[in-house]
C-alpha cells in the first residue's frame, strides 16, 4: 500500500489541515500518516487560536514516521514558524524523502495567518528546494512573484518567473480568481488545467486538500501533470457534491465517493 504523510497544523472542525489531509489521501487508496506542527482552534467562521508545537515534537514525529513506514510522498502545508520550518527541512534531507509536494500556506480561508514572516523566508529557502510541485493560490503567488495576476495570461507569467527563480514546478491555483482553471510551469513548459466554477462558497480545506491529492497521486506513481489532474477532479467532486455544515465557509465532502458498506448503511440511518 502506497503511503504519504502530510506534515501540517491541525483543524478542529476537520475541514482542512491534516485532517483533510488524512481523508483526501485515504480516499485516494493510500495510507496517511501524519505530523502535526499547530493545533488551531478554528471553525467555519475562523480561525481563533494557534499554538505552535515545540520544534523537537515536530521533528521526532516526523522522524518516527520515517524510520518505521517510509512515505512514498510528503505534503507540507501549515507550518506555523520559521523554527518549525528550519527542523521539517533537516529532518527530510536527512532521511531523503521523495514526491515533496509544498502548499505555502500563508493564510487561512478566513484571512488568518497560518506563519510568520521568517517561517515565509525559510519555506522559500529551505522547503521549495526539496519540493516536488510547489501550489501556491492567487494570493500568494502575487507575494511571491512581486506582481498583480488579474487573469490567465497572468498567471503563466508569474508560473515562469518562479519557476525561473527557484527551479521547481510551481502550480498556481486559479480558485481565487474569476474562473477555476490551475497553471502549472514544469521543465519550463506551461501547462493549463481547466475547471468549472461551481456553485457552492463552502470550499474551506480547498487547497489542503488540492496539495494532498497531488502528494496522494504522485505516491500512486502518476507523473505529476496526471497527479494534478487527477487531485483537480478530485476537489471538483468534493465540491459539487456541496456539503452544508456550520454557519460559515464549510468545509468539502472528502468521502463523496466512498463506498464502504458501512457509510451506505448510515447514509439510510
Amino acid at each position: 500500500m502506497k503511503t504519504v504523510l502530510t506534515v501540517a497544523g491541525s483543524d478542529s472542525i476537520g475541514g482542512a489541515g491534516v485532517q483533510a489531509d488524512i481523508k483526501t489521501v485515504t480516499m485516494h487508496g493510500a495510507y496517511a500518516a501524519s505530523a502535526i506542527t499547530a493545533v488551531t482552534a478554528q471553525n467555519t467562521l475562523g480561525v481563533y487560536e494557534v499554538y505552535c508545537l515545540p520544534e523537537e515534537i515536530v521533528a521526532a514525529q516526523i522522524k518516527a514516521v520515517m524510520e518505521d513506514i517510509f512515505p512514498d510522498a510528503v505534503k507540507i502545508g501549515m507550518t506555523g514558524n520559521g523554527g518549525i520550518v528550519r527542523v521539517i527541512a533537516q529532518t527530510l534531507k536527512h532521511y531523503g524523502a521523495k514526491n515533496i509536494v509544498v502548499d505555502p500556506v500563508a493564510f487561512s480561508t478566513s484571512g488568518s495567518a497560518l506563519t510568520d514572516g521568517e517561517g515565509a523566508e525559510l519555506t522559500k529557502r529551505l522547503l521549495f528546494p526539496l519540493a516536488s510541485v510547489i501550489t501556491p493560490n492567487i494570493p500568494e503567488s502575487e507575494a511571491l512573484a512581486q506582481m498583480q495576476i488579474r487573469g490567465e495570461a497572468d498567471m503563466k507569467t508569474a508560473a515562469e518567473k518562479l519557476y525561473r527563480a527557484y527551479g521547481r514546478p510551481f502550480l498556481i491555483k486559479g480558485g481565487h480568481g474569476a474562473g477555476a482553471d490551475d497553471v502549472l510551469c514544469a521543465d519550463g513548459k506551461i501547462y493549463v488545467f481547466r475547471g468549472e466554477r461551481l456553485d457552492n462558497p463552502n470550499t474551506h480545506g480547498t487547497g489542503c486538500t488540492l496539495s494532498a491529492a497531488i502528494a496522494a497521486n504522485l505516491a500512486c506513481g502518476y507523473g505529476l501533470c496526471e497527479a494534478v489532474e487527477r487531485a483537480k477532479r478530485y476537489v471538483a467532486g468534493a465540491i459539487g457534491a456541496k456539503l452544508c455544515l456550520g454557519r460559515g465557509r464549510g468545509p468539502l465532502k472528502h468521502n463523496f465517493g466512498l463506498k464502504s458498506p458501512f457509510a451506505a448503511e448510515a447514509e439510510d440511518k
